[in-house]
């Protein structure tokens, strides 16, 4: 059986900790020919509500955030100045609207690389995150060090003001460059940490 995340996880109201707990998870897609490309995810946003004044939601529901009001575990995916296709999956209880923005997968950094790498547009949009959709995440037991994963402020979100452009809502697992390692084979090595929830 395959390691797939359910739904139920999507619905709980803890944006923030599952968008960083999205790193070291697999984003999943089902190719036309029946072909599955599974990329790690490295990078994620969280946008939480429409007290949030960087989400799409803080002008309250409308024809494109209305994806984003139903119950968490669909795709909302939306053009970005008419060229990139930009992937979110919705979390939360109905009638909360929040969502995490994919930024970056194995192979992919940036959100309209990771939708163009994958062959993900607004077809998806509404689609449930599962097999069924063709997109799907799963759990593969990838433990990350903790060291390596970077908080910081969301990207291009100066429009939300100084207190919502500077939330450390943007999750990036950044490991150092690979170099030889120091041990010699058969020697044990330190494992590394496992990752620890976050809060909002």
């Amino acid at each position: 059986m395959k390691p797939i995340v359910e739904a139920k996880l999507w619905r709980q109201k803890r944006t923030v900790a599952l968008a960083r707990w999205l790193l070291g998870k697999y984003l999943v897609r089902r190719r036309a020919d029946g072909a599955e490309d599974a990329r790690m995810i490295t990078e994620t946003e969280a946008y939480d509500g429409e007290r949030d004044l960087a989400c799409h939601a803080r002008a309250g529901r409308t024809a494109r955030t209305e994806v984003m009001y139903g119950t968490g575990g669909v795709w909302y995916v939306y053009l970005c100045y008419g060229i990139h296709e930009m992937l979110n999956l919705v979390v939360g209880p109905a009638e909360w609207p929040a969502a995490i923005l994919i930024r970056g997968v194995e192979s992919a950094s940036g959100p309209g690389r990771v939708t163009k790498a994958l062959g993900i547009d607004r077809r998806l949009n509404r689609a449930a995150a599962d097999a069924a959709g063709g997109l799907w995440i799963e759990d593969r037991g990838v433990h990350l060090r903790t060291s390596w994963i970077k908080r910081t402020p969301r990207v291009g979100v100066e429009y939300a003001g100084p207190v919502w452009a500077m939330k450390p809502w943007r999750f990036i697992y950044e490991p150092p460059a690979l170099t030889p390692s120091p041990h010699p084979p058969g020697r044990s090595q330190s494992k590394p940490g496992r990752l620890r929830a976050a809060t909002p």
